[in-house]
């Protein structure tokens, strides 16, 4: 037995070793073209075989399916993105409108709850004009629940493990899930102080989850709180 033999028997040559040969001689199969027409390769659709130009054909075809996909999941969601925006513009709009200051905290939570599909919104602010000091939107805050709120750099979501926010929903044994919206003035810099904060509560408890993103609960924040400033 010759040595180069031996040596092959001892060494096999394995399918990594082809696969990196063909992978680092591109010119291979143009010296070679009539290996092409001769593999076969099973079909994942049919299960039976195929040319390797039919199955490439086949996995372009596949390719193509999903990136349409992804592109009606972006047009979807430009949509509902432009819906959306619509919403808050029209909502910003009434809160200009409306001529009472004191009639906007019960405008504010109806509107979040009738434009945005919110089962359940509560409000309470503090700090304000002595004149609004006996509102029903002032009252039943605990210090506990005002100290939260100016932790907050940011709205919280995620499941209701007993906040006191929670008190001052209509149906606070319904919340299993809570967006907490801070309320701030508008002072230089943007760091005013909190006066307030929002509550938006679902039964869902995947509807308000901690790993949702917060943008646009922040821009209600923003609105509600330029319009609620009126107050102080």
């Amino acid at each position: 037995m010759s040595q180069l033999t031996e040596k092959t028997l001892n060494n096999p040559i394995t399918e990594e070793d082809i696969a990196h040969y063909l992978a680092n001689t591109p010119d291979f199969f143009v010296r070679h073209s009539e290996l092409l027409a001769m593999v076969q390769l099973s079909s994942p659709h049919s299960h039976r075989a195929v040319s390797l130009q039919e199955r490439q054909a086949e996995m372009l075809r596949e390719k193509i399916k999903m990136l349409e996909g992804r592109l009606m999941e972006m047009i979807r969601h430009g949509n509902d993105n432009i819906l959306l925006s619509d919403k808050v513009l029209r909502w910003a709009r009434g809160l200009l409108l409306v001529p009472a200051p004191h009639s906007l905290p019960a405008l504010i939570t109806h509107e979040i709850g009738a434009q945005f599909s919110v089962p359940q919104v509560g409000l309470r602010l503090w700090g304000l004009d002595a004149a609004h000091g006996q509102a029903a939107f002032t009252q039943g805050v605990s210090e506990d629940a005002k100290l939260f709120a100016a932790s907050l750099k940011e709205p919280f979501c995620g499941l209701n493990t007993g906040f006191d926010a929670t008190q001052w929903l209509e149906n606070p044994e319904a919340a299993s899930s809570l967006a907490l919206i801070p309320l701030r003035s508008s002072d230089a810099g943007g760091a005013g102080e909190i006066f307030g904060m929002l509550v938006l509560a679902s039964m869902d408890a995947q509807r308000f989850h901690s790993g949702m993103g917060t943008d646009f609960l922040s821009r209600i924040g923003e609105v509600a709180s330029a319009a609620l400033g009126r107050l102080r």
